[in-house]
């Protein structure tokens, strides 16, 4: 990966915080046939309906359902470090 395509802009930022919040309230919880229960389907539980996943291994379902929770969280550290490197 290039320096270039690395860098996440205030814009890119915003979008993906935006992409966030347009999503179904969570936490969202993956659940898995024979892991977690033992009839019916794999689904992840959010705040309002479950969401079913076809052709998605056990870990991109864990990696889906995580990401609600994660993705404000990765933001909030990047801008703790920007603001950080800024000096501010």
């Amino acid at each position: 990966m290039s320096e270039e395509t690395a860098v996440l802009t205030d814009t890119e930022m915003e979008a993906i915080r935006l992409r966030w919040r347009k999503a179904t309230a969570g936490p969202w919880k993956s659940y898995v046939e024979g892991r977690n229960h033992t009839s019916g389907s794999s689904f992840i539980m959010t705040g309002r309906e479950d969401i079913y996943l076809t052709g998605a291994t056990m870990d991109d379902q864990d990696f889906i359902a995580s990401a609600y929770q994660d993705i404000p969280k990765l933001l909030a550290e990047i801008e703790r470090l920007k603001w950080r490197l800024s000096g501010a």
